[in-house]
């Protein structure tokens, strides 16, 4: 039921941030009733039922790095939001501060933001002023909300006091920057970057929990992991059949357990039509033993067309 409107909200998100950064990128202001419009359907769709959102986030063909982050960090903050039960007012501004933390990029040399491989020393302190240009970007954007551009700092900051700008320490970067951090840190992990290939969501979920309570809130880290599941919606996983299937859904009781759509089998051949399976089941992989996830693969290792499956 709500992957029709979640469609029509991602693509209508999707357009909006694509000509906010165009405008961006020529010295314009950024058009703050579109992005209220579409933060509005991103988190209506997402407290309808945040798993159809998040799928078509993860399976749609990936665009520019900066507008495919973008979108995805304000839905998994707007997700995190509903999980954690923050009233609508906060979980709206969560998708605020997703889209927009990271527009002072725009402002950054384009051979910096293109490089292949590590920094240098210089080529990172000239990228951390990517979160000042983000601030001084939403102050002068009317009608965006009033705390938006100094929460926007905040998504580099890390709990020993090894993040930037500020060196800000544990309850001084507040539960909103936590937030941010987290969820920026775990985006970013999981996609093809030009400095860094990308990990698997288990490898990602496995590094975010070596970190708590060093760089990242501890308690948030294990209510991020308990929201999106050990199995983040979208995820490629291995079956111990040997076949491969695609996330579709969470069971809020089993994390371990989601609904899964299987789209190659033992040899690697696609399935059609694919198999639904919802492991929270029991459902047999053969006669004696049922479906289990060996573990999440990385995304694009498995060549599949999501359109095919999800997006018509």
């Amino acid at each position: 039921q709500e992957s029709g409107p979640a469609r029509v909200a991602y693509s209508n998100s999707r357009m909006m941030m694509r000509d906010v950064l165009s405008a961006v990128k020529i010295g314009r202001t950024l058009d703050a009733e579109r992005v209220k419009i579409a933060v509005t359907a991103m988190t209506e769709s997402v407290l309808r039922n945040p798993d159809a959102l998040l799928l078509l986030s993860q399976l749609r063909k990936k665009g520019e790095y900066n507008e495919s982050h973008a979108l995805d960090v304000s839905i998994y903050m707007i997700t995190f939001g509903r999980f954690l039960q923050f009233e609508p007012g906060q979980i709206e501004f969560l998708g605020y501060l997703g889209l927009l933390q990271d527009v002072g990029k725009l402002r950054l040399p384009k051979e910096l933001l293109e490089k292949r491989g590590r920094l240098s020393v210089e080529e990172f302190e000239l990228a951390k002023l990517h979160v000042g240009h983000s601030a001084e970007i939403l102050r002068a954007t009317p009608g965006l909300p009033g705390d938006l551009p100094r929460i926007a700092t905040l998504h580099h900051e890390r709990q020993d006091g090894s993040g930037y700008p500020m060196k800000l320490r544990g309850s001084e970067i507040g539960t909103l920057g936590s937030i941010a951090a987290i969820v920026d840190t775990f985006d970013a992990m999981t996609v093809r970057r030009p400095h860094a290939d990308p990990v698997s969501p288990s490898a990602a979920i496995s590094r975010l929990y070596k970190w708590r309570g060093v760089f990242f809130d501890a308690f948030l880290v294990e209510q991020f992991i308990r929201c999106i599941g050990i199995f983040p919606v979208g995820s490629l996983v291995e079956l111990n059949s040997g076949e491969t299937g695609v996330v579709i859904a969470q069971n809020a009781a089993r994390r371990l357990q989601p609904r899964v759509m299987v789209i190659r089998d033992a040899a690697g051949n696609p399935i059609h039509p694919q198999k639904l399976l919802d492991l929270s089941r029991s459902p047999k992989a053969s006669a004696s033993e049922p479906y289990r996830i060996l573990g999440t693969l990385e995304f694009g290792s498995v060549p599949f067309d999501p359109g095919e499956m999800f997006m018509k």
